[in-house]
């Protein structure tokens, strides 16, 4: 149990202090209680929380959150794919360090992580606070896993809204154009277009992969490009998937795929290396949209990610269900392609309360 007892300070002041022992059995105290109550209620709280086995050292809150950050990042390095731990870093070297690094973590308050998101919000935009947000949430929420806070003051913040997405696809004889005036490129944009790779997919894809008899692929490596590096690891969602292709695209493929071996790379840099997305004005795709527009003006603009959205529409067009778009695409679930793809399957609203309507008794 505690002991409560007065001491005296160099300026005559009478205080209370709380000596007690912690749950590892070492001997600790709090002073500077300026009643006997105030000492007692801590007293009190104290021995509870070691009931609870919610006890925290009062010395772990002097420990600051630039202390946890760096350790905290090298623990993501270890199973988060290299795309997503840039954008950990990047946040926690850029908007979490510079503004929280120096704060021990008990002095961290609710208040404060709200005004810094607040001011965060007005210079930067929603993707990019909600990472630094995060970034600074997980850090707190192994602090209190450790046992060194308890609770998170960052959880419950106020984030700004994402701003809805606009997907741009393109129909049937557009993705047909574009593949046309993409040269010898054209394979890669039908096979985006069609079977809804991610880059990096098909950046990585090899002749082995492509089952030319059954019209398949099997997609097993993501070549993810940051800056000038290049990284081969496994598919984003962690499992390796097989796409069913159509003839034209398997032709395409066949073409293209013509006198290579079957370890070599379907569509390699000019130095051998992964294609690198076309993501210049000065690229082969942007050159080929460009092309497609002086034929016709109506043209979209495209990204290689948006064909992974026209293989949505089109598969979604032709009958597919959300769990067959699903698993084309690769997603972890069908409620993530639903969020992605809402706006496809709003004609599904309509056909389902026709054929309901169909169903029912005719009222005399």
């Amino acid at each position: 149990m505690a002991t409560i007892s007065k001491y005296q300070t160099a300026g005559g002041t009478t205080l209370y202090r709380v000596r007690y022992r912690t749950p590892d059995r070492g001997q600790t105290q709090k002073r500077g209680f300026t009643t006997k109550r105030d000492a007692e209620a801590f007293a009190a709280t104290v021995e509870v929380s070691k009931l609870r086995g919610e006890y925290v050292a009062p010395s772990h809150a002097r420990i600051t959150v630039g202390q946890l950050g760096p350790a905290w990042l090298d623990r993501q390095q270890g199973h988060m794919k290299p795309s997503g731990f840039r954008s950990y870093e990047s946040a926690w070297r850029i908007h979490v360090a510079p503004r929280w690094a120096a704060t021990s973590i008990g002095d961290v308050r609710f208040s404060d992580v709200q005004s810094w998101i607040s001011d965060l919000a007005g210079r930067r935009g929603a993707v990019i606070v909600q990472t630094a947000h995060s970034v600074l949430a997980w850090i707190l929420d192994d602090a209190v896993r450790d046992r060194m806070l308890a609770s998170n003051p960052a959880r419950g913040a106020k984030l700004p809204p994402r701003p809805p997405r606009r997907n741009t696809y393109l129909s049937a004889a557009q993705l047909q154009l574009l593949a046309d005036e993409a040269g010898r490129y054209g394979s890669l944009v039908l096979l985006l277009g069609v079977g809804g790779l991610r880059w990096g997919e098909a950046a990585a894809l090899r002749v082995g992969d492509v089952n030319f008899l059954r019209s398949r692929i099997e997609l097993h490596r993501n070549a993810v490009t940051w800056g000038r590096r290049t990284e081969l690891g496994t598919l984003k969602s962690g499992k390796n998937r097989t796409l069913v292709l159509p003839a034209f695209v398997i032709d395409a493929l066949a073409a293209t795929c013509q006198s290579k071996g079957l370890d070599e790379l379907v569509w390699p840099s000019a130095g051998g290396g992964y294609l690198a997305p076309p993501s210049s004005t000065q690229s082969w795709l942007s050159g080929a949209v460009a092309r497609c527009q002086r034929i016709d003006p109506a043209f979209p603009r495209v990204t290689a990610h948006a064909l992974r959205h026209t293989a949505a529409s089109l598969a979604i067009s032709a009958g597919a269900n959300v769990k067959v778009v699903q698993r084309m695409l690769g997603h972890t679930s069908a409620a993530m392609t639903l969020d992605v793809y809402a706006d496809l399957f709003e004609a599904d609203l309509d056909s389902a309360a026709q054929s309901v309507a169909k169903m029912w008794p005719r009222q005399a």
